[in-house]
Formats: C-alpha cells, sequence, structure tokens
C-alpha cells in the first residue's frame, strides 16, 4: 500500500498543474463570467485542481463529490483547450483524468485518457513525460492484472530513463508494484532494494555536492583573508620605511 501511495505522488507531482495561489471556487467560477474563450481551459483547470486534492479528504461521500467534479471541470477544460489546439493543456487534463479515473476504479476509462497523454508526449518527442504516461498506464495494467503489457511499459520506461537515476528509481517502484500485484515476492524485494540503492546513491552523491561546495567556499574565504594580510603587512611595512 506505501509504495501504491508513492507511485501515485510522484505521478501528481509530475503531472499536476496546481496553482500555488489557492482561490476560492465560487471566486475563479465567477471569473469564468467574464473570461475569454481562450482563458477558460485554464480558469477550469484551476477550479478542477482545488478539487484534485481529494486525497485530504477522510469522508467516502465528500471524497467521491470532489472526484466527480474535478472530473467535470477538467472535461469542460478538455472542451476549451481542444477549441484552441492547446496540447499542452490537453495533456494536462489527461493526466489528472487519468489519476482520477484509476481512483474510482474505472479503469477503462483511465487507460484511455492516458494513452491519449502517452501520443501528446510521442508527438512532441517529450521523454520525461512519455515516462510519465508510460508508468501510469503500466499500473492501470497492473491493477487489471494485464501483467504482460504492463511489463512492456515499464521496460519502454526504464529504457527511455537512461543515466537518470531519480527517474530509474521512480520505474524501479513500478516493478515492485508490479510483483507485489503478480505475487512474485523476490523480484518485487529486488527491485525495491535497487530503488533504495538508487535513493541513497544520489543522497550521497548531494551531500558530496554540498561538502564540496562548502570546502571551496571556506578556501575561498581563507585565501581573501589571506591576500587582505599579506596587504596589510605590505602596507605597514611602507609606511615604516617611509617614517
Amino acid at each position: 500500500m506505501k509504495i501504491l501511495i508513492t507511485i501515485c505522488g510522484l505521478l501528481l507531482l509530475s503531472f499536476a498543474k496546481v496553482s500555488a495561489e489557492v482561490v476560492p471556487v465560487d471566486t475563479l467560477k465567477l471569473q469564468l463570467a467574464t473570461t475569454s474563450d481562450s482563458l477558460k481551459g485554464p480558469l477550469y483547470t484551476r477550479i478542477a485542481a482545488q478539487y484534485l486534492r481529494y486525497d485530504t479528504i477522510a469522508n467516502k461521500e465528500t471524497k467521491l463529490a470532489y472526484q466527480n467534479e474535478a472530473i467535470e471541470n477538467t472535461l469542460k477544460a478538455v472542451h476549451y483547450y481542444s477549441k484552441y489546439d492547446d496540447t499542452l493543456g490537453l495533456r494536462a487534463s489527461f493526466n489528472n483524468l487519468a489519476l482520477v479515473y484509476r481512483d474510482q476504479r474505472k479503469y477503462s476509462q483511465a487507460k484511455w485518457f492516458i494513452l491519449q497523454s502517452n501520443s501528446i508526449s510521442r508527438i512532441k518527442n517529450d521523454v520525461p513525460n512519455i515516462i510519465s504516461s508510460l508508468l501510469l498506464l503500466a499500473a492501470v495494467k497492473t491493477d487489471i492484472k494485464d501483467y504482460s503489457l504492463a511489463m512492456q511499459d515499464l521496460n519502454e520506461a526504464l529504457s527511455l530513463a537512461g543515466n537518470n537515476a531519480k527517474t530509474q528509481g521512480t520505474v524501479q517502484l513500478g516493478y515492485v508494484l508490479l510483483y507485489n500485484n503478480m505475487k512474485d515476492y523476490p523480484k518485487a524485494d529486488i527491485a525495491l532494494k535497487r530503488y533504495n540503492f538508487i535513493n541513497d546513491s544520489i543522497r550521497r552523491g548531494e551531500e558530496i555536492k554540498i561538502t564540496t561546495v562548502a570546502d571551496s567556499v571556506q578556501k575561498k574565504k581563507k585565501l581573501f583573508l589571506t591576500s587582505n594580510k599579506r596587504l596589510s603587512n605590505n602596507n605597514s611595512s611602507k609606511k615604516t620605511i617611509l617614517l
């Protein structure tokens, strides 16, 4: 369960286009009346973003209501993004719809929308978003026990990750989810160990960078103080000679 939550969280970070400024939904809805059609897509996306926070809600009925509001407003955003051929807006909307439908266990809808997102990313040759869509697609296929196709998606995602350690780690979580669902626990354990190893390597690398920068600052500071001291001593010697 923790692995599932982690994967969804990483995908949300990758997909979600949530405004940092939290504006009340009623205020945003009022803005629709005075907003031109070309700007209504992003406005509906901002409204949907408020409801996409449904994970913070414990009550099942309220949570479902939020999910349905997120879907409804995102579909309205899709209408305007389609009208103005805004492919980035469409892709973000498809990603969000796929995530919500998956949470509702409506896997056919989730699969369809993430495939649309994947198609847009492939047309744009946007590798990071191709990988993100493949990870969600693999998760949906894992949910419906289509394990062989889920494996293909994960293998492609790992291949596209190249030398990007962080992305490699995220893909390993996908393998953990898949193998756990297949009840192949030894392989799930291996994938989890790979994920932990990659994360530890990234952390150590960051620590080395911080230490290196700190050492460099200290050396420059020491060199600066030494130079100032020599300059001060030279000035003192000159004054003595003049006297």
